[in-house]
């Protein structure tokens, strides 16, 4: 049984409202450069930290903003918003269902790996 996470969440549809709406936190995206190329969220100046180069940039994440993370599905995001909050950042999200999430919710033009 999985067990609910410690991490704080936003769906998809919260953050698209956010974006739409010009509050705009720093989006990180977790994801292999290749994953990009089958599917994204909108651009919205994220930046691009593979989970592989995480530990090693994660001090390049702007404290002083709200940050949400996001990968495929969500794992890699919350394991990354993990670590962040871990070092100290206090405003941290995990886009939860990740790029799938907002395929389901907002985007079913997106395509699905």
């Amino acid at each position: 049984m999985n067990q609910p996470s410690d991490v704080p969440e936003i769906t998809p549809t919260e953050l698209q409202k956010r974006l739409e709406s010009g509050d705009e936190p720093l989006l990180v995206d977790v994801r292999e450069a290749w994953e990009r190329k089958v599917a994204d969220l909108p651009e919205h100046g994220q930046m691009r930290i593979p989970q592989g180069d995480f530990m090693a940039r994660q001090d390049e994440v702007a404290r002083d903003r709200d940050v949400v993370l996001y990968c495929r599905s969500g794992s890699r995001s919350e394991w990354a918003a993990r670590i962040l909050l871990h070092y100290g950042h206090e405003r941290v999200w995990n886009l939860k269902g990740g790029v799938l999430g907002w395929r389901e919710e907002v985007d079913p033009s997106l395509e699905a790996y």
